[in-house]
């Protein structure tokens, strides 16, 4: 994030690099930087004669040097932006012969996702040589998700609290795109010095504050049995929105962090916040956790785990109901 800030920041300057090659897993920063680009270098004015947008699938790198050693017509600059560039995976160390002496009146943009170049050749050694920014854009693990969201919201006068930051985590993954835009969403109801709360979140997102993998999680922790059927019941009755592989997924995360909990000399709240990657307000969570669950179990519940995910996904299960898996795994989890 700090990248992509100073990126932004010398951009406002007027300090621009010839090319702009934007790579990596995680989508969103290529495409906010691309769009500040394409929104902001150039006046409405210039626009219609200096930018234009090509796609990846529909060019050769060929077509990209010939038009980025175009010269701009009654502007300063031209800028080319070259999005789904990862298409042309397989000649897009072409490039590199025009990187090494790019065209000093053009801002070339580079939008290449899910892939990144082969730092050892010849294409990004002359991006770097010749001045030119090389990003990559690396996908966020699950646990660096909430502080993501915290951090992005602070920036425009919003706060989240911990329960709806992990309930939307745990609904949208780690994609940053989707929940941004569910973000967005919220911040058109919401004035500014909210703080987003699970209600909120189930309002205007439709996320069950009561039934979803968070709470399921608590419960089983907590040995309310009571609680956990009555939300494996709700996910039987609703299997598009709770699906059981993600069900499954999220309570083997907890269990082995649970084992690696157990596995602590030190369980100072702030270390074992620090070890298992969580938000310290879910420590407690895991203290209590491991009172009703010892090592033994927790490694058993791992086991089993591990054989409802293969079950879930259709193996063994001779075309058994999610709700009736999810009820049998329950059983075992507080057997």
């Amino acid at each position: 994030m700090e990248d992509v800030k100073k990126i932004v920041s010398d951009l406002k300057r007027g300090d621009i690099k010839p090319i702009y090659f934007l790579m990596g897993e995680e989508p969103y920063y290529i495409d906010a930087i691309s769009s500040y680009i394409e929104k902001n270098v150039l006046s409405e004015e210039e626009k219609g004669f200096n930018q234009m947008v090509l796609y990846g699938r529909d060019i050769s790198v060929d077509d990209i040097v010939s038009n980025a050693k175009r010269y701009p017509m009654m502007a300063e600059r031209q800028v080319v932006i070259i999005k789904e560039s990862q298409d042309l995976s397989r000649t897009i160390e072409k490039l590199a012969a025009y990187a090494a002496n790019p065209q000093p009146t053009t801002l070339l943009v580079v939008n290449y996702k899910y892939k990144k170049i082969d730092k050892r050749k010849a294409l990004f050694k002359a991006i770097k040589k010749s001045g030119g920014v090389v990003f990559e854009s690396k996908k966020l693990y699950e646990n660096q998700v909430s502080d993501w969201i915290r951090r992005v919201l602070s920036g425009q006068n919003y706060t989240i609290s911990p329960k709806a930051s992990q309930m939307l985590v745990e609904f949208l993954g780690t994609d940053l795109g989707k929940i941004n835009n569910e973000l967005e969403k919220l911040k058109i109801v919401l004035p500014e010095g909210t703080q987003i709360s699970a209600e909120h979140i189930e309002e205007h997102i439709g996320i069950s504050k009561d039934y979803n993998n968070f709470e399921l999680r608590k419960a089983i922790g907590a040995l309310d049995k009571v609680k956990a059927f009555k939300i494996v019941n709700y996910f039987g009755d609703n299997p598009k929105d709770n699906p059981m592989v993600v069900t499954v997924s999220l309570l083997f995360s907890f269990f082995s962090q649970l084992l690696h909990y157990h596995g602590l000399n030190d369980k100072n709240p702030r270390n074992v916040a620090s070890s298992l990657k969580i938000n310290p307000y879910f420590v407690n969570e895991y203290v209590s956790a491991a009172r009703n669950f010892p090592m033994r179990k927790v490694s058993e519940v791992v086991s089993t785990l591990r054989e409802f995910d293969v079950r879930g996904k259709g193996v063994n299960s001779n075309a058994v109901p999610q709700g009736d898996l999810l009820k049998e795994l329950m059983v075992r989890i507080f057997t």
